[in-house]
């Protein structure tokens, strides 16, 4: 896939396929399952425990790592960044008890 900007039609980057590991629903699925189970050793489970206050620390960290991979560092960089957000915003979602279909509504 390649992307344009600047004058019509001129190509700035070509970027390779990509196919998601997982999507977002998926990665629900899982950290849910984890969570369900209590899955020994899961660092998700570790940190539920912690509790609301602890995930919410990380989801403020890892918002500020995302916006400044944005700011100063690559596209891949800055995407990573925000797939631990995401990842992270789906434990808060864990910890306080909501589903998806509770964020969804409000999209």
């Amino acid at each position: 896939m390649c992307r344009r900007a600047g004058a019509v039609g001129q190509i700035t980057a070509c970027l390779p396929q990509f196919v998601p590991v997982k999507t977002f629903e998926e990665l629900w699925g899982e950290l849910a399952g984890k969570a369900a189970k209590g899955t020994p050793g899961s660092g998700t489970v570790e940190l539920l425990g912690q509790g609301v206050h602890a995930v919410g620390k990380k989801v403020v960290e890892e918002a500020a790592e995302a916006w400044m991979a944005a700011e100063h560092e690559g596209d891949e960089r800055a995407a990573q960044e925000i797939a631990q957000l995401l990842y992270y915003a789906q434990v808060l979602m864990l910890a306080k008890g909501l589903d998806l279909k509770d964020v969804y509504r409000h999209l």
